[in-house]
């Protein structure tokens, strides 16, 4: 038997107290809860009478258990924290008893989508867990839940959440049908589901959500999206979802809509000039020196005149410079990797400068570059931005603002052949959607949000009644 070649593999023999009967226990200790092993198991199968399987079934407290003589599911339920008792004499049939113990760390403070205002949980790496967190605020048995495993080798629970009556069911069985073809042989993190089950796997840009609070999870449940929670990894996915839900902060929906659609504006602002500034820079420098105002003009000349550099090396300098410190800083402990963050920008910035290798002015446009790419909610499209501008300066050095336009216009026919779970990428800019648009860039209060997004096609698409105006009245009119 393969099993037992490993050594936290146990088959032992449990007599009775009277010694008539004995039976087998097999399990992984490593897997099982020992304490419900030997205070409820043991103790009931020694102390308390019976003869067969099915007595012994109804004499264990426990509320998960089977009888089976299929050995494929017998090593499967070993494999996920069972016990299989078998009474001696009886090799092929046994009764197969949850015993799972699950190690995973409590549930703490959003560390990706912080916010000083709302919940301050987040998932954790148990879908148990994080299925109750959901569970806890929706309230109701319309929170449907489907489960699946993946990974020949891994066997990764996967857990398909929906609103039955809400949600549209196409999108539901294209998430079935995706994962159903999924053929992998381990499944570590709900990263590897978003790249296996999306509709391009050769883009840049994320087509499904990935979130780490529970209150954004609960918020497209009810608005009839369906989310994929993966066991061991302490995000959900969020689909179909459009591009501007990814510059859109959860924290939006807990402060006034005057300051959700400002803030929403300063981040697609900060987006547009993270991407854009340096390549306009290398273009503006390189072949349209008639753009640059005459004020500008001494101060940029003063600035390059010891600079050896075309502006295109010298701007790849700077990016790249910035990419190193930001890798290096995410990649090691949190107080060394800030040190290096601040220590390093400081010291390469000044002495590059010092020493002519780049110019000062471009050294303050790639930091506010770098400082506004830094503004997207979301983790994985801030990465997709910081990409994006190395392409733009390529086109800038080769074609000038031609070049740029080009390659905006790459960019922007790409994205409107992007679909998430076959919906529109852009809705609700493409296809234009004006109804859609009161929670696109700019954040309407939530009376004017009496329906949920078209694009999802829901069964239910009213979310409240609209009241009625209310009636002014003069301050002494009771």
């Amino acid at each position: 038997m393969q099993m037992e070649k490993s050594a936290d593999f146990l088959r032992f023999v449990n007599r009775t107290d009277d010694g008539s009967k004995k039976v087998w226990v097999n399990y992984y200790y490593t897997l099982i809860d020992t304490n419900l092993l030997h205070r409820d198991i043991l103790h009931t199968i020694s102390t308390r009478p019976w003869n067969t399987l099915e007595d012994l079934k109804d004499i264990l407290p426990i509320e998960v258990l089977t009888i089976s003589s299929d050995p494929n599911e017998i090593r499967e339920k070993l494999l996920s924290g069972f016990l299989f008792i078998q009474i001696h004499g009886n090799d092929h049939k046994g009764i197969l008893v949850r015993s799972e113990f699950v190690q995973t760390r409590s549930v703490s403070l959003p560390e990706v989508e912080f916010s000083v205002i709302g919940p301050k949980e987040s998932f954790v790496e148990n879908v148990d867990s994080n299925m109750n967190l959901i569970r806890r605020r929706l309230k109701t048995p319309m929170l449907t839940v489907e489960q699946k495993e993946l990974g020949t080798i891994s066997r990764t629970r996967i857990a398909i959440l929906y609103m039955e009556g809400i949600v549209n069911k196409d999108n539901v069985a294209t998430v079935r049908e995706r994962l159903d073809e999924v053929q992998f042989d381990h499944i570590n993190d709900s990263s590897y589901i978003s790249q296996l089950i999306s509709d391009n796997e050769h883009t840049v840009f994320p087509l499904l959500l990935d979130t780490e609070r529970p209150d954004r999870v609960a918020s497209a449940l009810t608005e009839g999206k369906v989310v994929i929670m993966v066991d061991g990894s302490p995000h959900g996915l969020i689909g179909p979802t459009t591009l501007v839900e990814f510059f859109s902060s959860f924290e939006d929906y807990y402060l006034s809509y005057w300051l959700s659609s400002f803030f929403r504006i300063i981040r697609l602002f900060g987006v547009a000039f993270s991407i854009l500034v340096t390549p306009v820079y290398v273009a503006v420098l390189t072949y349209h020196y008639e753009l640059i105002p005459k004020d500008l003009l001494s101060t940029l000349i003063s600035s390059r005149r010891e600079v050896p550099l075309p502006p295109i090396l010298e701007a790849v300098f700077l990016e790249l410079t910035i990419e190193l410190l930001r890798e290096a800083g995410a990649r090691l402990p949190t107080k060394v990797g800030q040190t290096i963050g601040i220590v390093g920008g400081i010291v390469i910035g000044t002495a590059s400068v010092e020493a002519g290798l780049t110019s000062n002015v471009l050294l303050i446009i790639v930091a506010l570059a770098a400082l506004a790419s830094f503004t997207t909610p979301v983790y994985k499209m801030g990465n997709t931005i910081r990409l994006l501008r190395f392409p733009f300066l390529l086109f800038a050095e080769l074609w000038g603002l031609l070049g740029i336009v080009f390659c905006f216009c790459v960019l922007a026919a790409h994205l409107l052949r992007l679909t998430s779970l076959n919906r529109p990428y852009l809705e609700p800019i493409y296809p234009p959607r004006v109804q859609d648009m009161k929670d696109a860039i700019f954040r309407f209060p939530f009376s004017f949000q009496t329906q949920r997004p078209s694009q999802l096609r829901t069964q239910k698409p009213h979310r409240m009644v609209k009241k009625n105006n209310r009636k002014k009245k003069d301050i002494d009119v009771e």
